[in-house]
């Protein structure tokens, strides 16, 4: 018998989401996003690159203000007015202290209950390599939250006025092949698709379907492959670790 998913935990106010780049979330828990935003949750985007390198035909320079205006459409599809980036280089993210103070930081001045990030392992399901700034990203959001709530860990932060949070009660990962609980995705399903394809311009280049129609096929794919193990329902899959 397939293992049922556990509904996600619901007893929080405040969320931190961070990955990578733009379109990291629209890909896979954008309805979540719209559904905790329905329900009086607040939900802020952390991105630790502008996506500058993701277009070939679009310089760097040109790219970034581009994927970081479609970024923060994006948000505002589903509901999340604060959307920040951290302005690491785009493809070349490195793992390492420098990058789990600044995701501390980010902790600490947010406050969040619930954080959520992308996966961080080498894999997507065993079939295709995961890009390095995923894996990076991911494995430091998980070390960052624990630094937050560590005072000894990253000093400077307390000495500019970020005191330690400790609040943060479960890391949920999207992205994962080794899902333990899910969201409900109907009710925010029609803006997951919105947000997604606000990110046309990448989109376009990724796809020579209509962006609309790529969005939708991709998006009800996902949900509906979480939803033998929901009791039948379209659903958004993360791997929760309870803190």
């Amino acid at each position: 018998m397939t293992q049922q998913l556990e509904p996600m935990p619901t007893d929080w106010r405040r969320a931190l989401a961070v990955v990578a780049h733009p379109d990291d979330l629209e890909y896979g828990c954008a309805a979540a996003v719209a559904g905790w935003i329905d329900e009086g949750r607040e939900v802020t985007y952390l991105l630790a690159t502008r996506g500058e390198a993701g277009i070939d035909t679009i310089a760097p320079e040109e790219c970034a203000p581009l994927r970081e205006r479609e970024q923060r459409a994006s948000a505002a599809a589903v509901g999340v007015g604060t959307v920040e980036f951290l302005g690491h280089r785009d493809g070349v993210i490195e793992y390492g202290t420098a990058l789990r103070r600044d995701i501390a930081a980010a902790v600490r001045r947010h406050r969040p209950e619930l954080v959520i990030t992308l996966n961080h392992r080498d894999t997507w399901g065993g079939v295709a390599w995961n890009t390095p700034d995923h894996r990076a990203v991911g494995r430091a959001t998980l070390d960052a939250v624990g630094d937050a709530g560590n005072r000894w860990i990253f000093p400077e932060l307390t000495r500019r006025g970020l005191e330690p949070w400790d609040g943060v009660r479960w890391v949920a990962v999207a992205g994962t092949d080794r899902p333990t609980h899910a969201v409900d995705a109907t009710p925010g399903f029609e803006r997951s698709v919105r947000s997604l394809l606000a990110h046309r311009t990448y989109i376009e280049v990724l796809t020579d379907e209509d962006p609309e129609a790529y969005c939708r096929t991709f998006l009800t794919g996902t949900a509906e492959a979480a939803a033998e193990r929901f009791g039948g329902r379209p659903a958004v899959a993360f791997e929760v670790f309870a803190r």
